[in-house]
């Protein structure tokens, strides 16, 4: 059975309108993220913008300042990295059973 074709765009306006609203909300969420033990905190929102970074100040000395650097690089990446993840999961719970059967569409 084919699908009709003005439910189909209906379906797909709404699948359009749903992911904007998803992406705006996922944009304003704030995440945090750490390394070192807790050491250097990263705060990020869902637009992958680093909103907040927190280092405790045991850890500042200045002899160890390349210590500092990689913890504070690998609280960043970590924070992109699960952002990017969460991101993902949540997509894919919104998405389900907006593709109808027989379409595949790349990411869905």
């Amino acid at each position: 059975m084919k699908p009709n074709l003005n439910d189909l765009l209906k379906q797909v306006q709404k699948m359009q309108s749903d992911l904007e609203k998803f992406n705006l909300e996922f944009g304003e969420k704030t995440f945090e993220f750490d390394a070192g033990a807790g050491a250097v905190k990263i705060t990020i929102n869902g637009k992958k913008e680093i909103v907040g970074l927190d280092i405790q100040k045991e850890i500042i000395n200045p002899d160890e300042k390349e210590i500092l650097e990689d913890l504070v690089i690998a609280a960043v990446n970590k924070a992109i990295r699960e952002v990017e993840k969460i991101y993902q999961e949540e997509l894919q719970q919104r998405t389900k059973g907006f593709i109808p059967p027989g379409i595949n569409i790349p990411g869905f």
